[in-house]
């Protein structure tokens, strides 16, 4: 019995051909999500629709031209941004970036917070920062500012072909410039056709509460929250 593989996946299986060709229907499918996700990385993060009071910083990439093409720059706060922030004595502190997908934080951020914040509503956080032209790292010199134990940075992932705004969620123990890759954990692909804000809120405060138990995070932390029941 043959199996409509269409049903199951968005991705690009069983295309339609005329001869030797892909049908003209699917070619122009696939330019029109290569247009979406390569737009998506030009987005420009409109800070004001997050309507939670926050922190607005930026990275010292001055534009969206020179983030993209200077990573290093995304890693950094710019000066006037450093200044900023103050040190206090937080349990966590929470950054929303926009990374390589703007739309990602458009549509997916709040409502995550929304799934979250009251799981952790006995939780010491920082205040909000919002982070333009930033790259994941670019939290950990923020949560170093702001003396926070850990930090989680919601950010726009790299736009796929079907998926131009997928959200990223990044949680560093001991934030502070220098952390690897190695030192974090990571959810991906919270989306309305991906992880489920509330199943992504589940996994992301089971994470946060063993990183604090255990004061680590990266490879040497496993997520291995319970399953989340209708």
């Amino acid at each position: 019995m043959a199996i409509d593989l269409k049903r199951y996946t968005p991705a690009r299986v069983a295309l339609a051909r005329t001869g030797h060709s892909v049908a003209t229907a699917e070619l122009l499918r696939f330019q029109l999500d290569h247009a979406r996700a390569r737009d998506a990385g030009y987005v420009e993060l409109d800070a004001a629709a997050i309507t939670l009071p926050h922190t607005l910083v930026r990275s010292a990439a001055r534009d969206r031209a020179t983030f993209l093409r200077r990573p290093d720059l995304g890693r950094t706060l710019s000066n006037e941004s450093r200044a900023q922030l103050a040190c206090g004595r937080y349990d966590a502190a929470i950054v929303i970036a926009d990374g390589l997908s703007a739309p990602a934080i458009h549509h997916h951020a709040l409502p995550l917070l929304e799934a979250l914040l009251p799981r952790i509503a006995d939780w010491a956080l920082a205040p909000l920062t919002v982070a333009l032209q930033a790259r994941v790292a670019l939290g950990d010199e923020i949560g170093e500012a702001l003396g926070a134990s850990m930090v989680v940075v919601l950010i726009g992932e790299r736009p796929g072909l079907t998926s131009p705004d997928s959200l990223g969620i990044y949680l560093t123990w001991n934030p502070r410039r220098g952390r690897t890759d190695a030192e974090r954990n990571c959810i991906s692909n919270v989306r309305t056709e991906g992880v489920s804000y509330d199943l992504a809120a589940h996994k992301l405060h089971s994470l946060m509460e063993a990183s604090r138990m255990r004061r680590l995070s990266g490879v040497a932390l496993k997520e291995d929250a319970p399953l989340l029941l209708p």
